[in-house]
């Protein structure tokens, strides 16, 4: 863990065992002086031990992560907030559902890009063995016979010899893109970097635009569980998700909505933030003192939403490629029977 980036599931953990500490009575330094000596990880205890070091005298929790330096900015922003408000179990509480949340999206994401690749990368596989080591067999029995393959497997067979041929460069080459891909993807600046690209292009519609809005709705959450106002929680939750011209115009309309009626619940769906009725519940949440419920239910169902359409998509990805590679296959082996059979038919 060291100086890198702590992993949502650990602050999550760690966010939620600090609340219980403080619920139970004990002192955040002697719960941390606690979680220390229980701790098995020693990277989780560099953490503890650093976050224990900087809890001397009375120094409150968001000054302690912040000389910390381990801890993002906005956990340490929201805890302070909670400890202005004196509701700082509450964030603490809130927090760890947060990262809990975001934990969820993130290996979603993650497995609804890998699982397609691999299987993509399968399906290439059986292709080309199939074009580079299958066909010539063919070609030698057609050969023998004194007849020739179909064109169709004559122009597969031409393109297998030149693969063959270009296979080392090929192969540079492809690992030259993945090397650039994975480096990529390992620096923290160059991927969020590209997240932010596709967020700028695509964030403010489809699937983009629904993990946008639970972003926001989850951020909303954890503001108004921490003691925010109104119109603080709304601005510092579209700080956080602020990643395309579409999704900044839908905040600035909430924002001029609420200044307008004060009403959460019509501002969000006005501004094309809240679905008709998610923003039924918060209104009846609103009235019957119960806005910050509403909210974490609005949040619990937008994860489960987003949940479920990207399942959805890794679903329909899966039975399409296994048609294309069956046609793909098909076609091949067909190529090449068929005139096989014929041949074998005059033959008997």
């Amino acid at each position: 863990m060291g100086r890198k980036r702590l992993t949502n599931t650990y602050m999550s953990t760690l966010c939620l065992e600090i609340s219980m500490l403080l619920h139970s009575g004990i002192t955040i330094k002697n719960g941390v002086l606690m979680m220390l000596d229980d701790e098995p990880d020693k990277d989780a205890k560099k953490v503890l031990q650093n976050l224990l070091d900087n809890l001397e005298g009375d120094v409150p929790l968001s000054v302690a992560m912040k000389n910390g330096a381990y801890f993002p900015n906005y956990m340490v922003s929201m805890i302070e907030v909670g400890e202005k408000t004196g509701r700082i179990t509450e964030t603490l509480t809130a927090l760890a559902a947060h990262y809990d949340r975001q934990d969820r999206l993130l290996k979603s994401i993650k497995s609804a890009a890998l699982y397609p690749s691999v299987l993509l990368g399968m399906m290439l596989v059986v292709v080309m063995i199939l074009i580079t080591q299958v066909l010539p067999i063919f070609n030698d029995v057609f050969g023998r016979m004194g007849a020739q393959m179909s064109p169709i497997a004559t122009q597969l067979l031409q393109f297998g010899a030149w693969f063959r041929g270009a296979s080392v460069v090929i192969a540079i080459i492809v690992g030259i893109i993945f090397l650039c891909a994975f480096l990529m993807w390992a620096i923290p600046a160059s991927r969020e970097g590209i997240v932010k690209l596709l967020k700028s292009k695509f964030g403010g519609s489809g699937l983009f635009g629904r993990i946008a809005t639970f972003q926001f709705v989850s951020s909303m959450t954890l503001a108004m569980s921490s003691g925010l106002g109104v119109e603080e929680s709304i601005s510092l939750a579209a700080s956080f998700n602020r990643d395309s011209k579409s999704l900044s115009q839908k905040y600035e309309k909430c924002m001029a909505i609420i200044g307008e009626s004060n009403n959460l619940s019509t501002a969000l769906k006005d501004s094309g933030i809240l679905s008709a009725r998610d923003s039924r519940m918060l209104s009846i949440g609103e009235q019957s003192g119960m806005g910050d419920s509403a909210m974490e239910e609005i949040a619990r169902r937008s994860d489960r939403a987003v949940q479920d359409e990207i399942a959805g998509i890794v679903g329909r990805i899966e039975p399409t490629l296994v048609i294309i590679t069956s046609l793909i296959v098909g076609t091949i082996l067909l190529s090449v029977m068929l005139p096989l059979i014929g041949i074998m038919t005059s033959i008997g």
